[in-house]
């Protein structure tokens, strides 16, 4: 097992592990619900976490992948780009998910932002995915 087989094992859960915790954060804040607010809080606090080594055999897939015949750099680069900008919004939305539930008099506001930062992280992480997606699979593209 190489550096691409792990990405390719690990590049979906911190996209489906935001948009869960996305939804449920949601759920929990529209049903005023404490339990269901926390199990939000904690599944965006998960993908964080899960992006990290997600993020850490990104590079070893490059060095694996641009190698074979007919992969574009362009689209590499580009998955590279978006991947780095997708993890930093996610570990953000991350430290924001840990500060609401360790708060008692601001967590109102971390969990507004904790919520924001997870659509936002989860719009940029999908399409991460869909850039990587188009490195061996140019049907995604059409």
């Amino acid at each position: 097992m190489n550096e691409a087989h792990l990405h390719l094992l690990l590049n979906h859960t911190p996209i489906l592990g935001c948009l869960f915790g996305l939804l449920v954060l949601g759920a929990g804040l529209v049903k005023a619900s404490p339990p269901v607010i926390r199990t939000g809080l904690i599944t965006v606090l998960g993908a964080a976490l899960l992006c990290l080594p997600t993020q850490l055999t990104g590079k070893g897939a490059e060095e694996v992948v641009e190698k074979l015949p007919g992969i574009s750099h362009q689209l590499i680069e580009a998955h590279e780009e978006a991947a780095e900008l997708g993890f930093w919004a996610l570990e953000l939305t991350g430290a924001l998910a840990l500060l609401a539930l360790l708060q008692t008099g601001r967590q109102r506001l971390f969990i507004r932002l904790a919520l924001a930062g997870a659509l936002l992280s989860f719009g940029l992480l999908a399409r991460t995915g869909h850039l990587g997606g188009q490195i061996r699979h140019p049907e995604i593209g059409k």
